[in-house]
This record gives C-alpha cells, sequence and structure tokens, in this order.
C-alpha cells in the first residue's frame, strides 16, 4: 500500500500524536506535586475518570467474555495500582527527561531480557546492538544528571525502570494472549477503579480539596482521559495501519521529545553529555525497531 493512502496518512498522524501524547504526559505528571495533588489522587483519576467512559463501552460490549479470571487478575495487577504509584513516584526525584528515556527507552533493552529468561528467544545481531547503545547512554545521562543538580535523579530513574518492566510485561501477555483494546481497557481501567477507588477514599492521603481549579482540571483531564483511552485507540489504528515496526520507530522519539520539552516548558538543564546521551538513545531505539518483522494484518 502506497504511503500516500488516506489510511497511512492518518496511521503516521496517529503515531506521532502519540509521540506528543507521551511526551507532554511527562511534562503533567512532573508538574503534578506542584497543584497539591498527591499520587493517590492521580492514581484515583486515571481509574476514576477513564471508567466513566469505559464503563459504558464495557457493558456493550462486553470484553470479560473469553478471559479467565487469572488472566484478569494478572493483567489488573499489572497496569494497577502498584505499576502507576510507581511511575508518578519516579517523577517526585527525576527529571521529565528521565521519565521517557527510562520507561519508553528502555523497553527493548527490558523486552530482549524477558525473551531470554522466559522463552529462550534469542535476539538478532541489530537487537543487541541497539539495546547495548541504550543501555550505555541511560548510564550516562544518569550519571551526569546525578553530577550536576538532580542528585536524587538515581532513585527516580529506578522506580521509572520498575515500571518499565510492569509495562513490558503488560506487552508480553496483550500478544501472547492476543486481547483486544476493549479487554485492556476492562482489566486496566474498570477492575483497578473498583478495587483503587474505596481504598483512596477511606484511607489514603489526598490533596484534592485544596489543589488550584487550572492545574485540578489540568491534571484530570490528562491523566483520566488522554493516555489511557486516547492513546490506546490511536497505537492500536497506528499498528494496524503502518505496522508496529513503523510504530515503533516513531514512538522512539518520544524520550528526545519529552526532554525538548521539559527544557522548554520546564527549565530542565541539558547539558552536552546528557544530549549527545539522548541522541545515542534514539539511535539505539531506531536499530532496535529497524526493519522488524511485521505480524501479518
Amino acid at each position: 500500500m502506497p504511503t500516500s493512502s488516506p489510511s497511512n496518512v492518518t496511521g503516521y498522524a496517529a503515531a506521532w500524536t502519540i509521540v506528543l501524547v507521551w511526551s507532554f504526559w511527562l511534562i503533567v505528571s512532573r508538574v503534578a506535586n506542584q497543584s497539591g495533588l498527591t499520587i493517590y489522587d492521580l492514581a484515583a483519576m486515571r481509574y476514576g475518570l477513564a471508567s466513566v467512559v469505559a464503563l459504558p463501552l464495557c457493558l456493550y460490549y462486553k470484553p470479560w467474555r473469553g478471559l479467565r479470571l487469572t488472566q484478569v487478575a494478572l493483567l489488573s495487577f499489572i497496569l494497577g495500582p502498584v505499576y502507576i504509584l510507581t511511575v508518578f513516584s519516579g517523577f517526585l526525584y527525576a527529571p521529565a527527561a528521565h521519565g521517557g528515556i527510562f520507561m519508553n527507552g528502555v523497553l527493548p533493552l527490558i523486552s530482549i531480557l524477558f525473551g531470554l529468561l522466559l522463552f529462550r528467544a534469542l535476539p538478532r545481531f541489530q537487537q543487541v546492538l541497539g539495546a547495548a547503545l541504550i543501555l550505555v547512554s541511560a548510564i550516562v545521562l544518569a550519571w551526569d544528571t546525578s553530577v550536576t543538580n538532580h542528585q536524587d535523579a538515581w532513585i527516580g530513574d529506578l522506580l521509572f525502570v520498575i515500571g518499565a518492566i510492569f509495562f513490558s510485561s503488560y506487552i508480553i501477555l496483550s500478544e501472547r494472549w492476543k486481547l483486544s483494546a476493549m479487554q485492556i481497557i476492562f482489566c486496566g481501567t474498570i477492575v483497578n477503579a473498583v478495587l483503587y477507588l474505596p481504598v483512596w477514599a477511606l484511607w489514603l492521603p489526598s490533596g484534592l480539596s485544596d489543589a488550584p481549579l487550572g492545574p485540578l482540571l489540568l491534571q484530570a483531564v490528562y491523566q483520566g482521559f488522554v493516555p489511557n483511552l486516547l492513546g490506546l485507540l490511536f497505537i492500536a489504528h497506528a499498528s494496524r495501519t503502518i505496522g508496529n515496526g513503523n510504530t515503533s520507530a516513531i514512538l522512539a522519539a518520544v524520550p528526545g521529545v519529552g526532554a525538548i520539552l521539559g527544557a522548554l516548558i520546564l527549565s530542565e538543564s541539558l547539558g552536552l553529555i546528557s544530549i549527545s546521551a539522548l541522541v545515542l538513545l534514539t539511535v539505539g531505539l531506531l536499530i532496535s525497531v529497524h526493519k522488524r518483522k511485521l505480524p501479518p494484518a
């Protein structure tokens, strides 16, 4: 299919939209603590507000059909409060740029490790080369930041890597179980809303009542709807129209775009070493996804 076809145009547009969505999410999450909201409030928005939209859809499509209880439990845990609270905690220590690097950026490396440990799948040479460049760039960036003005950034980096392990597990399970978008939304949103919201309302600290209206609305819209619902739909459309390989290659821009937005919006400093590490990371990501065999449509 020629790249100028309407479906391909919308597919590329969807992929680049996801780059902007995820990059801005890094910024929005980084400034969340300045609004007075706690990380528990952000998690409540993520599950509670998204479930308002997801519940009618789930009641109509009934995505729980075909899912075993163990599948629902495992997928809900992987996409649940432990994962998202770990990620939000990372932003309390590390710059926004690190979120893109140590969550999105290290995914190919973690995928290779999971493939070796779980499925004895040997990676191709280009995957190993890309993963090596990613690892080197991540180490260089973490070192450069720790010796300048973010001495506790390593704590956030570690939390981001843990979040990436959760997300990699979700990707593996969704592929092996051939989950639909509605099944993922059901487990990731509805089930976790039922389990988490009562705990948050009764026992967890909240700054919801004291948060200024503007920052509150920003976090509510972005945490509640944009990445969870719109992001999932855009990724599904991009993968279906331009292929997983092309989509992954475009998403390799997230760490770099996130770092640029962090510098422009949050005045997060990027030295020459950090910029070089970002370039190296992007090259490693592109090598990792280049000419990856696409699954049949």
